[in-house]
C-alpha cells in the first residue's frame, strides 16, 4: 500500500536564494511564482536524490501558505523534509524561512512526487527511509 509514514527528521535548509530585482513584482517584494518556481526545483531535486532516480515527476502540491513577503536584498532559504514514502510515491513538506532572521515565509505541508520508469510510468522505488550520499558512500565502500 502506498502509505510508509515515518517519523518526522529535522527540517533541512540546503538552498540558500538572495532576492534579486529580477525576482521581485510591482508591489517590490518576492514574486511568489518564482519562489515556487525555486521550491519545486529544490523539492525535485531532493526527491531524485532520495528515490536515486531522474524519472521524478511533482504531482501534487497542497496548500500554499504565504506568511511575510521578502524584499529585494533578502536572503532565504529553502527546508525540505521527507514525509512520507509511498510505494511508487514520496511525500515532502516545505518551509521557506529568511536566512538572517530566521523568520517564516512560506509552509507547504505535502508535496507529493511519483517515481517514474524510463517510459514515464509510475514504478516502485523500493526506499522506505531517508538516506544521506555519505551513507550510501560508506555503504558502497
Amino acid at each position: 500500500m502506498d502509505n510508509k509514514v515515518f517519523d518526522e527528521k529535522e527540517m533541512r535548509f540546503h538552498t540558500r536564494k538572495w532576492v534579486k530585482p529580477e525576482d521581485l513584482n510591482p508591489n517590490q517584494s518576492l514574486f511568489g511564482g518564482r519562489l515556487l518556481q525555486w521550491i519545486d526545483e529544490e523539492a525535485a531535486l531532493y526527491a531524485i536524490i532520495q528515490l536515486e532516480n531522474t524519472h521524478v515527476v511533482t504531482k501534487f502540491i497542497s496548500e500554499i501558505n504565504f506568511i511575510a513577503s521578502p524584499r529585494q536584498g533578502d536572503i532565504i532559504e529553502i527546508g525540505i523534509v521527507a514525509t512520507r514514502f509511498g510505494n511508487t510515491s514520496l511525500t515532502l513538506r516545505c518551509e521557506v524561512r529568511n536566512k538572517i532572521t530566521h523568520e517564516p515565509i512560506l509552509t507547504i505541508d505535502r508535496m507529493v512526487f511519483v517515481n517514474l520508469d524510463k517510459e514515464g510510468k509510475p514504478t516502485p522505488h523500493g526506499k522506505t527511509a531517508i538516506t544521506f550520499v555519505a551513507e550510501r558512500l560508506l555503504k558502497s565502500s
